[in-house]
């Protein structure tokens, strides 16, 4: 019979509820300092506990999250939400921040691309090139 898991390493929870893509992702994450674990500046192997708060910074996101569940298998997405609880005002911080850049002006010019050969024309004509 096997034991309930009583901890888990930090960069493979990370993985395996589905914050990172993979677990070098996590391991960058967490040495760069956008992790905290218990207030703390955790290293990979930490063992994470059932209870333990850990905040996550990834890219504009903010996660504030406290352990419900552990796991050293990644699984579907339903199974990783009930790896965590997310507190009420990092929801609502994350929806604001999403909300405050879909109203930002695109990073990147979304227009048809190149010009075509008639439109180039029209250019250098506008341009005197002619």
């Amino acid at each position: 019979m096997t034991d309930p898991l009583n901890s888990v390493r930090l960069d493979l929870w990370l993985w395996s509820a589905r914050f990172f893509k993979t677990r070098a992702l996590a391991v960058l994450a967490i040495e760069g300092g956008r992790i905290d674990v218990n207030g703390d500046k955790p290293k990979r192997a930490k063992p994470v506990r059932v209870g333990d708060r850990i905040s996550i910074r990834n890219g504009p996101y903010h996660h504030d999250v406290e352990v419900t569940g552990l796991a050293e298998r990644r699984g579907s997405a339903t199974v990783a939400a009930t790896l965590y609880a997310e507190t009420a005002a990092s929801k609502a911080a994350r929806q604001e921040t999403a909300e405050r850049l879909k109203l930002q002006n695109p990073i990147f010019f979304e227009g048809a691309g190149r010009p075509t050969k008639k439109q180039r024309r029209a250019i250098d004509k506008w341009k005197g090139r002619e």
